[in-house]
């Protein structure tokens, strides 16, 4: 599995920018010069129509430098529900906003800390001229600044479908919440009798929330590659540097199995993110599979990576001014979300006809 000559530029383009402009000051440059909001979006709907592979490449970037930019809840969560919905109608009318990145948008999905459908209590009824009335409380839905765009999954007489709700609209609240990681924000949002749009076919939601987990784990995957390769970096070059006993402590035997180690966990977790890639351009059918694995695989090596990153820096590693600590909230904050590795083995297990160790 290769990436092309265009996606190594691609690499090199988002890497020079994220360099440039610190933090969420990278959002407008990466959708205007690289048109990174709308990667994956159809030309049709102004989009650059790329694939997963040039998710995974822009995601691995984003990983390194922890960026807090909105484009896995917007370009990936909201652009994938629209195009997965299959209603041309909302897709015309949303979609080029978010390609442009001038507009962001979130989907709003989990309940009681978990992403599976039958989780899903919020309720949608009929009401007036057309329009749904939806209550319910959503938690653990990225945030991002100025959301305009909100999908949200609830429940109606059919089934799970999917909603579009004006974020500012009456019976609308939107509350951030206090993060263990401080570099992704998250917030919960309470609908109290909201008016919203049904979007594709009543009672289709399941299908496309399900499809949507698997681009957005295969998407978060290659974000932890990112993040975990990062770590690996910082601690080799603190291994080379700190010296102890008259040598560096890269030189000890010891240090450079655990060093070694790292290495092949960053490794095996890039393989299983590019094949869930390939999967999701090339092979949708085995997409809920590879993605399965790419999660459970990428979430475990990038924890195991963050924390040899803070016992390898010794006490340097626990202090407030490095950055390891926040790898390693952002390891475990990754771990979690759309779902725990246990969460996904039984899927993978449940696919395969096996019974599943949690």
């Amino acid at each position: 599995m290769r990436l092309t000559q265009e996606q190594d530029e691609l690499r090199a383009a988002v890497r020079a920018v994220l360099e440039q402009h610190p933090g969420n000051a990278a959002w407008k440059p990466l959708a205007r010069q690289i048109g990174a909001a709308g990667l994956a979006v159809p030309e049709e709907y102004g989009g650059a129509g790329g694939g997963a592979r040039d998710v995974h490449v822009l995601m691995e970037e984003l990983g390194r430098g922890l960026s807090p930019l909105p484009f896995l809840g917007s370009a990936v969560l909201t652009a994938g529900a629209l195009l997965s919905s299959g209603d041309a109608a909302a897709c015309a009318r949303l979609l080029p906003g978010l390609a442009e990145g001038t507009s962001a948008g979130t989907l709003a999905w989990a309940e009681e800390g978990s992403w599976e459908t039958g989780a899903v209590r919020a309720s949608a009824v009929p009401g007036p001229d057309g329009a749904w009335l939806l209550t319910g409380t959503k938690e653990h839905v990225l945030d991002g600044p100025e959301t305009g765009v909100l999908l949200v999954a609830a429940r109606t007489g059919a089934g799970v479908s999917l909603f579009e709700v004006a974020p500012g609209a009456a019976g609308v609240r939107r509350e951030p919440v206090v993060t263990m990681d401080a570099t992704r924000a998250l917030a919960r949002w309470v609908l109290d009798g909201a008016e919203a749009r049904l979007l594709g076919t009543d009672g289709d939601g399941g299908r496309v929330l399900e499809h949507v987990r698997d681009l957005a784990c295969t998407a978060l995957a290659a974000e932890q590659v990112g993040a975990a390769e990062r770590c690996l970096e910082l601690t080799v070059a603190y291994a080379r540097d700190r010296v102890q006993f008259g040598r560096p402590i890269g030189s000890f035997q010891a240090v450079k199995h655990r060093l070694a180690d790292a290495y092949v966990l960053v490794e095996s977790a890039r393989s299983a993110a590019l094949g869930a890639a390939f999967a999701a351009d090339e092979d949708p059918g085995a997409l809920p599979r590879a993605a399965a694995v790419a999660k459970s695989v990428c979430s475990e090596a990038f924890s195991a990576v963050a924390g040899e990153t803070i016992q390898l820096h010794g006490g340097i590693g626990i202090t407030w001014e490095h950055d390891a600590h926040r790898y390693f909230k952002r390891a475990h904050g990754t771990g979690e979300l759309f779902g725990p590795p246990a969460l996904h083995r039984a899927r993978l297990a449940d696919g395969l006809g096996l019974v599943a160790a949690r």
